[in-house]
């Protein structure tokens, strides 16, 4: 019985700890995106800007991490962040969609 809830425990604390590897935006954005989003480097949307951010209001999630992924203007595809996953840029994306709700 102490075996089996020991095995518990661990798988249990294994599935918690998976939430660890999930996007995290706000960390994605002050590490990656911020270099040209909070000054609005080369015409990208300032953070927390909500004119700057009003057309891309429009746009869904998805579409604007699709845009992120490709690239646009003087965005290169990913942006800053080459490593990041798709749900690295979603959640990056919600974050700075966040600032200006």
């Amino acid at each position: 019985m102490k075996k089996t809830l020991t095995t518990l425990a661990v798988a249990g604390g294994l599935l918690a700890m998976s939430g660890i590897a999930q996007a995290d935006g706000k960390q994605t954005v002050e590490t990656s995106c911020v270099a040209c989003h909070a000054a609005g480097v080369a015409g990208a949307p300032k953070l927390g800007n909500k004119e700057d951010w009003a057309p891309r209001m429009a746009m869904t999630v998805d579409q604007l991490a699709a845009t992120v992924k490709t690239g646009k203007n003087a965005m290169p595809p990913m942006g800053a962040c080459p490593s990041c996953t798709d749900d690295d840029l979603k959640a990056a994306v919600e974050y700075m969609l966040s600032l200006v709700k």
